[in-house]
């Protein structure tokens, strides 16, 4: 019995049955115009426009950075961006007494410090430009700057390296400056002793105020103990790695890139009054006992404000 004979049909090839193909131009301009909506807004012709001209220079590199290295427009119109989401709809960031800042002139913002990683910093940063319209400028360890991609993109933040002389020529201009005295201890503290502030240092802040005679403004953050509860640490390996701390938290490293997400905690975040300096002679930074006392009211502020916040808060993630 023979098989009988293949029998060809007309159809369509596989290549005239490209999917591309089988979708009319109009619907891809439709789809193309719902999606820059989606992204852009309602204008989103205008905003479109004026991101491609933002496209545009960044690849001539018609743009400028100041003496630290700050991009202004990357910034506000790229990184701050990309924070915002994360600070509305994952922290559900709540904001208090940003009157407490001035709109103008230089201040310093003194902060507690924690998250494992510099999370409450970035939420600072936009929620001080979100609320005042004004660019923090954090400063950040030396590991920060020695960290590949890491470190150009803090410059062109607007962070510049932790010591007297930047702090001191930013805030005589006029910036408004970010200052985490507890550094690494801050962040890289085991969760059993969160909310509980590390020693501040020798008070550099403070001398850097009372040299310029800027307001110091103390913030409490809540939220960020719990975005990566640290557990353990492997202080063999870190040291390796040249890294201050390995943390381990309840996700990490067990689910791998998994665990790198952070927990959605709920955040308070709130700008105290500010301690005045413009009182004092510059020369009175120079004053041992002075600096002392005024860096242990800002730390008692910062730590009682946390107490009152965390009893503030309903719950961990509500």
């Amino acid at each position: 019995m023979t098989e009988p004979a293949a029998q060809s049909f007309p159809g369509a090839t596989t290549r005239e049955r490209h999917p591309l193909k089988a979708i009319p131009a109009a619907d891809w301009a439709a789809a193309l115009e719902s999606a820059a909506k989606e992204v852009f807004g309602p204008e989103w012709e205008q905003q479109l426009a004026k991101f491609i001209v933002f496209l545009r220079r960044r690849v001539s590199g018609d743009y400028s950075v100041d003496e630290y290295g700050f991009d202004r427009e990357l910034t506000q119109r790229f990184l701050l961006a990309v924070l915002r989401p994360i600070k509305e709809k994952w922290f559900r960031v709540e904001v208090r007494g940003i009157e407490n800042i001035p709109t103008d002139g230089g201040a310093l913002i003194v902060s507690n410090h924690s998250g494992t990683i510099p999370m409450d910093g970035l939420m600072t940063m936009v929620s001080v430009h979100d609320e005042l319209g004004r660019n923090l400028r954090p400063l950040g360890a030396d590991l920060v700057f020695r960290l590949p991609i890491v470190g150009n993109i803090a410059r062109k933040a607007g962070a510049t390296l932790a010591c007297s002389e930047d702090a001191e020529r930013m805030l005589r201009g006029g910036e408004l400056v970010g200052v985490w005295p507890e550094g690494f201890k801050g962040i890289g503290k085991p969760y059993s002793e969160r909310y509980k502030l590390q020693r501040f240092g020798r008070g550099g802040f403070v001398s850097s105020a009372l040299r310029t005679g800027v307001p110091i403004v103390p913030l409490s953050v809540v939220g960020a103990e719990e975005i990566y509860p640290l557990v353990g640490n492997i202080p063999a390996l870190a040291k390796v790695l040249g890294l201050p701390y390995l943390p381990i938290t309840p996700f990490f490293p067990l689910l791998g890139p998994l665990g790198l997400v952070p927990l959605p905690s709920k955040w308070l975040i709130e700008f105290g009054e500010p301690i005045r300096t413009d009182a004092y002679d510059s020369s009175e930074a120079d004053d041992p006992m002075l600096v002392f006392n005024v860096t242990d009211q800002v730390r008692e502020t910062i730590q009682q404000t946390l107490y009152r916040l965390l009893g503030e808060r309903a719950s961990v993630f509500g």
